[in-house]
């Protein structure tokens, strides 16, 4: 095992435990505006759209052998969006918005946006600790993917935990929220707002440590990993196109502000993979002196 990589999959899960723990304590300050939240919201899909489709897909199909390395990578890629409209379907955990303007406008609409109640929440949680757990196997492996030399550049891993990074604050504000209208107390809410933060990390790094055992056992460590960033590619773009643009794409409202954040996302995402380019060229001169 790496011990500079598990240091840098350490930093990314500090981060990530801090963003997600902060997330859920903004629901105790009181409801995002409307619109701020629909803005967050076109960036960070814009922002996961351009992961999956610049780092995730490539860097899949990269590690995965033979020549039939394509198909078998949009296979886990479609298994993905498929595992992932399933869990959106069972459970809907992806609520974000929770604000005036959302409910008077889904009242509007004929949509039910009701208060949640207990089976609710436990469902709503379900789902997102399965969608966590995705992610936490999605980073980890992106880490351990760089231990071979096609690897991703100094900061291995980076595009997934920016879209986790960036994703994770909205997800525990959603839960945390939905506890809120159910009733739970809020030691109750506390206590899973700090499970919810710890659980991708901790999966993350099992991940990175059972990866590499694969591949110091059988030497097919860098095949599974690029299995699952194929499987987390098809995943993430199904949060992206079918979760959380279809929650912004009927607003009236902000509409320019909305496409021009979103297009904002897909940018970072595209300068991200450039730098990620840039680190390995320079690696790679580097090495060649």
């Amino acid at each position: 095992m790496d011990p500079v990589l598990l240091l840098l999959l350490l930093g990314y899960c500090l981060a990530i435990f801090a963003a997600a723990f902060l997330g859920g304590k903004l629901s105790v300050l009181g409801e995002l505006s409307h619109t701020r939240t629909q803005l967050v919201m076109s960036l960070v899909a814009g922002f996961i759209l351009g992961i999956a489709l610049y780092h995730l897909l490539p860097h899949g199909l990269d590690r995965i052998p033979g020549p039939e390395s394509a198909e078998k990578g949009m296979v886990w890629a479609v298994f993905g969006a498929i595992m992932m409209i399933a869990l959106l379907r069972m459970f809907h955990f992806h609520q974000h918005d929770f604000s005036g303007e959302a409910r008077d406008l889904y009242h509007h609409r004929d949509h039910r946006h009701e208060l949640v109640g207990a089976r609710s929440v436990i469902g709503i949680a379900i789902g997102l600790g399965i969608h966590t757990i995705t992610e936490g196997v999605l980073l980890g492996a992106s880490v351990q993917a760089s231990v071979r030399p096609t690897g991703i550049g100094a900061l291995p891993g980076l595009g997934a935990f920016m879209a986790i990074l960036l994703h994770k604050p909205l997800d525990a504000y959603s839960i945390v929220s939905m506890m809120r209208s159910a009733g739970y107390a809020a030691r109750y809410r506390n206590l899973v707002n700090l499970g919810f933060a710890l659980l991708c990390p901790a999966v993350a790094l099992g991940t990175f440590w059972g990866v590499g055992q694969l591949d110091v056992v059988e030497g097919t460590g860098g095949a599974v990993a690029g299995y699952v960033l194929c499987f987390a590619a098809g995943a993430f773009l199904c949060i992206a196109l079918s979760d959380l643009l279809p929650e912004i794409h009927f607003h009236s409202h902000d509409r320019l502000r909305l496409i021009l954040v979103f297009l904002v996302g897909i940018g970072l995402a595209y300068a991200l993979h450039f730098v990620e380019a840039g680190v390995m060229l320079g690696g790679e001169e580097h090495g060649g002196h």
